[in-house]
């Protein structure tokens, strides 16, 4: 007798549940549009300034937000006279946007991939070293043996490689493996030493080991002021009360390196720069003795199994050019 009370009043208690899951479904409702503007308009701190990034009107983007908020059932922005800040649940569905938005287009490039006159684009970060001195050789074999795939670059320090890739807002990162997050799958891929480039005639030329502390009152040249390096050095002459004073700063460390030659400054380069730039110029490597300059870097990824076929391409192909540190 209990068990048909207990089944009669699920029966009437399921319609009840129904049209609740419907409710919430209904209340759930917003598009791709609605997150690509939100993630805009997160990374702009403006509406404006995410509208324009989303080619939206303000008046559309502006009523899009409010919706979302409402839709979300809480407030996701903080709004001032400079624009607006993310709360903290404005802050998870940020990460979540990130992901979905992710997801769609490597759905897209796996569709691409296949698709007839259509190519696949795969988002890769990296830092000063890697753009320069140890990805082009691998970045041309891959292109050359997958003439559908493009590949987008873009240079930035490593912290924030690390921190893209687990929001999900990039393919694949290669960045200083050193305290990846759980969510973040490290490879190993080389060893990349920051070395001093000296003239051969420097008083310094002698050395073979020097700490970093040692060199903030010299003249240097460095890269341009985009640079991942760049930024990363002044953070640690910061971290000393000091700051490096440029004489000149460059497109690429071969540049560097022909102005270390002619003695207007020191320049901290990669090791394989400074090796190839040594046999044709007159300047010394000297090695720096600070744990920071000696880096493993490795290729990151978000989620193996969630990435799109020519990502995974990619990943292997690296993977496969990886050279065991030295």
């Amino acid at each position: 007798m209990t068990d048909l009370k207990t089944r009669h009043n699920l029966a009437r208690a399921k319609p009840a549940f129904a049209a609740r899951e419907s409710t919430l479904g209904d209340a759930m409702h917003f598009d791709l549009i609605d997150l690509r503007l939100f993630v805009a308009v997160a990374d702009a701190g403006s509406i404006t300034h995410g509208a324009r990034r989303a080619n939206l009107a303000l008046a559309s983007a502006s009523a899009r937000m409010t919706r979302l908020e409402r839709v979300m059932g809480t407030p996701l922005f903080v709004r001032s006279r400079r624009g607006v800040t993310l709360t903290a649940a404005g802050e998870s569905l940020r990460d979540h946007a990130r992901v979905v938005l992710n997801d769609i287009d490597a759905m897209r490039g796996d569709m691409a991939a296949h698709a007839r006159g259509l190519r696949a684009t795969v988002r890769l970060l990296t830092n000063t070293a890697g753009l320069s001195e140890h990805l082009p050789q691998p970045l041309a074999g891959f292109l050359r043996a997958h003439p559908t795939i493009n590949i987008d670059v873009e240079e930035r320090e490593s912290a924030d490689i690390v921190a893209a890739i687990a929001a999900g807002a990039a393919d694949i990162g290669l960045a200083i493996g050193r305290d990846l997050p759980p969510s973040v799958t490290g490879y190993p891929f080389c060893r990349d030493r920051l070395m001093l480039a000296v003239p051969a005639g420097d008083a310094l030329a002698k050395r073979r080991v020097i700490a970093f502390a040692e060199l903030p009152d010299r003249d240097f040249v460095g890269l341009d002021g985009g640079s991942a390096l760049q930024a990363h050095l002044a953070a640690r002459a910061a971290h000393l009360g000091k700051r490096l004073r440029f004489r000149a700063r460059l497109k690429s460390f071969d540049a560097v390196c022909q102005m270390v030659a002619t003695g207007i400054g020191l320049a901290i380069v990669p090791e394989a720069a400074i090796r190839r730039c040594a046999r044709t110029m007159p300047i010394k490597a000297i090695r720096l003795s600070d744990a920071w300059a000696s880096r493993d870097l490795v290729i990151c990824v978000r989620d193996q199994g969630r990435l799109s076929a020519p990502v995974r391409d990619l990943v292997a192909h690296l993977r496969h050019a990886a050279v065991r540190p030295n």
